[in-house]
């Protein structure tokens, strides 16, 4: 059998390879760059700041999945909050302290319209006062496209229930830990599931993944086509030498795929499918706590940025001791104002935009950490491509190509709902290349629904 080629040595593709060699398959990573982790990468400049490529969220069950638990550190606390009207609320429950929000709210659940868009999804969640004043501007801002375009699947990464919040923020108190509240769809949440860190940065978390693939991962060995005969994925070009292999497994971005396909054109609709890209501000201040909570969202729309983050909130070693780092999330368009701005210009417009709702915050200033763009941070789910968006995340079309990973997916999902759609999708790769017998089909489908019926009576339990 020839190794199975997999594009990319990110979270997604390097589970990939783990779990299909633990299966004794034959596996060769491709990574264009010359080091590991993709978006999982961490920076520390001179002055003692830490600060991530884009935000991670990491529990300690995935820590202990990917055998990185001994060199993690719990969070203690994690929350949100809201600026609105020249006050900050906390996430979701503070906006209820406003009357108009409530009465929204309450209106809402007499209605019961069809919910054919984003903007649609929000004014049936939160009622007309809340989506207008927070919901449709704040995903306008990450997306880049009115929430009248959008679909309503926007709002499924933002599907827990009032009660269950209300559990895991009361369990969060009791335990003095940072449960995780809404950061896991692929497998539930519970009191017992809380942040956690790596010590010494993100990208550690892959170190013991690594250490168990590293003789198969090949550095500065960027794909130049994934080769595809008669429908089927047969090989791959990577420095102009062809190279067979049994199956493709790629993590690049989805609209670069057709690009990347040579024998086929059942992936072209793939080209306008849109990420949004973003610009990290990371700007430093003496002190700590000068945020309401560790993330700030700013539906306002003369703002530059659309949220703060302070992640010393949470994680107090990521910055010096007695000084603070804020990070300003920007999103924009290759090309255009923001994308174009000197490093000097973005941080100064920043710093503004924060002394406008704080203003004792610049006299504390301490300069400019760095500034971060990336073309590919949110996938875009525009109503005019829904049908293929939803066909392209059952199968690819071609046989033996899978697309993994956030970015591969073109799913909106965190690191533990990649590494368990990951796993998932090997079982779809070893059951391609091996398939299964009758009996094992039987037993696996048995399984399967002992797996359902277990599931089904730990949601029951936690209602009650």
């Amino acid at each position: 059998m020839h190794p199975i080629a997999i594009l990319g040595a990110g979270i997604a593709g390097l589970t990939a390879a783990a779990e299909l060699q633990r299966r004794g398959l034959p596996v060769t990573v491709y990574e264009a760059g010359k080091s590991v982790g993709g978006m999982m990468a961490s920076f520390k400049d001179p002055a003692g700041f830490t600060y991530d490529f884009g935000a991670h969220f990491v529990n300690n069950r995935l820590a202990a999945a990917l055998g990185a638990a001994d060199i993690c550190r719990p969070v203690k606390h994690y929350g949100e909050a809201v600026h609105l009207g020249g006050a900050s609320y906390g996430y979701p429950f503070g906006l209820m302290r406003s009357p108009r929000f409530v009465r929204g709210a309450v209106a809402s659940r007499f209605r019961h319209p069809e919910l054919r868009t984003a903007e649609d999804w929000f004014r049936d969640h939160y009622g007309d006062a809340l989506a207008e004043a927070v919901a449709i501007p704040i995903a306008e801002a990450w997306s880049g496209t009115p929430a009248s375009e959008l679909s309503p699947a926007v709002g499924e990464k933002m599907s827990n229930g009032a009660l269950k919040t209300l559990y895991l923020k009361a369990a969060a108190r009791l335990t003095g830990r940072a449960v995780c509240i809404g950061y896991s769809h692929e497998r539930s949440e519970n009191a017992g599931i809380y942040h956690v860190y790596p010590e010494g940065g993100i990208a550690r978390l892959l170190e013991p993944t690594l250490d168990k693939v590293r003789h198969l991962v090949k550095l500065e060995s960027p794909v130049e086509k994934i080769l595809v005969e008669d429908g089927r994925a047969r090989g791959l070009r990577v420095h102009g030498e062809t190279i067979e292999a049994s199956a493709v497994i790629s993590t690049a971005p989805v609209h670069v795929l057709p690009k990347l396909v040579e024998g086929s054109d059942a992936l072209d609709h793939l080209a306008r499918f849109r990420y949004r890209p973003m610009i990290f501000v990371n700007l430093h201040f003496e002190g700590r706590h000068h945020l309401p909570d560790t993330m700030l969202w700013v539906p306002d729309r003369s703002m530059p940025f659309f949220r703060l983050t302070e992640t010393p909130i949470s994680m107090p070693w990521l910055a010096p001791e007695g000084k603070t780092l804020i990070t300003a999330d920007i999103g924009c368009e290759i090309g255009d104002e923001h994308w174009s701005m000197s490093d000097e210009t973005l941080a100064a417009l920043c710093l503004d935009g924060i002394c406008e709702i704080y203003p004792h915050l610049r006299r504390k200033h301490l300069g400019a950490g760095g500034i971060m763009r990336t073309p590919v941070s949110y996938p875009v789910y525009r109503l005019d491509y829904e049908e293929e968006r939803q066909r392209f995340a059952r199968s690819t079309g071609i046989d033996g190509l899978w697309s993994i990973g956030r970015n591969g997916e073109f799913a909106h999902i965190l690191m533990e709902d990649v590494h368990c759609r990951t796993l998932r999708r090997m079982d779809e790769v070893c059951d391609y290349l091996c398939p299964p017998s009758a009996t094992d089909r039987a037993v696996a489908e048995l399984q399967e629904m002992g797996r359902r019926m277990a599931g089904e009576r730990r949601g029951n339990t936690e209602a009650a």
